[in-house]
This record gives C-alpha cells, sequence and structure tokens, in this order.
C-alpha cells in the first residue's frame, strides 16, 4: 500500500493512475478521504474469471503480456512504441513480481538495448538494433522484441504509414509474428514469449503503429497464473546456463575461417525448423484457454478454390470475428 500526501495534483495523479489500472486487473486506485491522499492497493487475482477490460495494443503487449514474462528491458522509446516502454517502466516501480519471481528492471539506452532481453521500438529504433539482432540470432538467445510497425524516415518524417521498419529486419534472424487486433495481441504475445524461450530462436513480435497500438478496444485478459503453467522451464534453465559466468567460463564470439564459419552456421538449423511446430503449441495452448481458433494457417471459404491469395499481418480480417494467421 502506498499514500500520498494532498496537494494540487492528487486528483490529476488520481485519474492517471485508474487509466494504468485498466491494464492490471490486480490493482485497485482508491481515493482515500481518511488520510486525504491515493491509495495504491496491489492485490492477486484469485479467481480464474475470465475478465475484460479496455486498453490499446500497446497495453495488452507490454503492460500486460511482456512485463509477466521479462526481468530486463533496455528500452528505446520512439514513436508509436513509446507507451511500451512507459508503461513497463511504470509498473516496474509500482507494481509486484513477475512469473519468475523477481522485479522488472528497467534501464533507457540507445542501439545496445537490441542486445538485451526484451526491448519496445519501432521504425528507426528498430533499424539501429540490427547489427545486434544478428548477434542475438546467431547465439541463439530467446527475446521478444515488441514493435508497434511504422513508415521509416526517407525523404520525410512519417510515425504511420507500413511495416518497412520490421520488414528491413527479416534477414537477422529473428522469427516473426504479427497480430492485427488488440485482442491478438494480448493472445500472441505470450506465444511469441513461450516459443521463444522453447526453441532458443528470438521473435520480432509487432503491429500496426497507432492503428492497433493507439487503438482501444474491451478485451479478454489472460491473467499470469494461465500463463505460467505454459513456462518451458528446463528450456529456461538452459538457457541461464549459458549465462556468461566467471564460475565456468565459455568462449563466443570468436574469429574464424570460412570453413567453420559456415559449417556453424548450419547447426542452428535444427532449432529453426522446430520453430512451426512449437508455435503452433502454445497457439493450441492459448486456444484452449481462450476458445479460439489460432492456427499457423487458417482457411477460410471455397473447398474447392483453385486460386488462393495469402494474407499475412495485418492485411487479414476475417468477418465473424475469424482471423487468418500466417
Amino acid at each position: 500500500m502506498y499514500i500520498m500526501s494532498e496537494n494540487a495534483e492528487t486528483q490529476k495523479i488520481a485519474g492517471c493512475l485508474k487509466i494504468y489500472a485498466e491494464c492490471f486487473p490486480y490493482m485497485k486506485i482508491c481515493y482515500n478521504k481518511k488520510y486525504a491522499g491515493i491509495m495504491v492497493l496491489v492485490e492477486k487475482v484469485t479467481t480464474m474469471t475470465r475478465k475484460k477490460q479496455a486498453m490499446d495494443g500497446n497495453a495488452a503487449a507490454a503492460a500486460h503480456v511482456s512485463y509477466a514474462f521479462i526481468e530486463f528491458a533496455g528500452i528505446f522509446p520512439i514513436m508509436p512504441s513509446t507507451p511500451m516502454a512507459e508503461i513497463v517502466e511504470w509498473a516496474a516501480g509500482w507494481l509486484g513480481r513477475i512469473l519468475f519471481g523477481s522485479k522488472v528492471r528497467v534501464q533507457e539506452m540507445q542501439s545496445e538495448a537490441g542486445a538485451l532481453t526484451t526491448t519496445y521500438t519501432a521504425s528507426q529504433g528498430l533499424l539501429l538494433m540490427i547489427p545486434n539482432m544478428y548477434k542475438i540470432a546467431g547465439e541463439l538467445l530467446p527475446t521478444v522484441f515488441h514493435v508497434s510497425a511504422r513508415a521509416i524516415t526517407t525523404n520525410a518524417l512519417n510515425i504511420f504509414g507500413d511495416h518497412s521498419d520490421v520488414m528491413a529486419a527479416r534477414q537477422t534472424g529473428f522469427a516473426m509474428l504479427a497480430e492485427s487486433s488488440v485482442q491478438e495481441v494480448m493472445d500472441l504475445s505470450a506465444v511469441a514469449h513461450l516459443a521463444s524461450f522453447d526453441s532458443s530462436v528470438p521473435f520480432i513480435n509487432f503491429f500496426d503503429g497507432f492503428r492497433t497500438s493507439h487503438e482501444i478496444q474491451k478485451i479478454e485478459v489472460i491473467d499470469q497464473d494461465e500463463l505460467r503453467p505454459l513456462i518451458p522451464h528446463d528450456a529456461i534453465k538452459n538457457f541461464r546456463k549459458r549465462a556468461m559466468n566467471p564460475e565456468h567460463p565459455t568462449i563466443s564470439g570468436t574469429n574464424q575461417n570460412p570453413d567453420l564459419y559456415f559449417q556453424q552456421r548450419e547447426t542452428i538449423n535444427a532449432h529453426y525448423e522446430k520453430v512451426p511446430a512449437i508455435v503452433k503449441k502454445y497457439m493450441s495452448e492459448i486456444n484452449k484457454l481462450r476458445g479460439t481458433d489460432y492456427a499457423l494457417a487458417n482457411y477460410y471459404d471455397a473447398e474447392d478454390a483453385t486460386e488462393v491469395v495469402v494474407l499475412m499481418g495485418s492485411l487479414v480480417h476475417k468477418p465473424l470475428n475469424k482471423q487468418l494467421h500466417t
């Protein structure tokens, strides 16, 4: 419990806290007249009743899902991803522990942020991380970059637009998962984290900047207690064993001649070949929780079609709340 003394800004602060509280079902905000201040109560949700809350894509990805899975966030704020970093930084100071029992540490950085655990960015912010992304993928370091996609600045600055930023990162070795609605961000952000842990392949989890990142929808919330049984603890344990530790030193980042370099590059293919099955597995787990039909590819309409159009990412919108995921 935290009580703030009353001042001219008390009501304004209370209003802001209530907005953030919408992202966290286990936090309650109230105005305490007895103490003439604001009281923040953080309570653990004990029931598994599905709750619905109004939030945007940034809040669903950062405030609720990714916060539960990370221990460190190296943030490089750039619109329209800035609210993700802001909410996580705020949550690290106000909320309790995550699924792994520790609190999230947040550090605002520049391009070096790409090499650390999780980050939230877009456009040129993502492009500055590309050199490190090659290294992260090459060393099979599990992480998820949450990107609210937008146009890259070329002849002019444009904070709206397209997927040119994430498409510029395709060659880095990061797997990609896209969403086209706020509810999908809630559901599939969890899939991205779980699949990255299990496969040791880093992921870019992206959705439309502003169109989804700032669109407020009333969605069904997945609770941490529902996600906890899905965590691949053995895979995470193996990842921690590879951490730099003077007690068991290892060699990495060496200089190699072409013959050995290309042979070693081929060895990681086994991890990438497993990614589709792993993603499908965790989509199935989310389907059990939410009653959805997420899959690697869903086919709709005519069974005797002679021509098929394949859509990906936010291009996909299906009537009757059905979505196509490729």
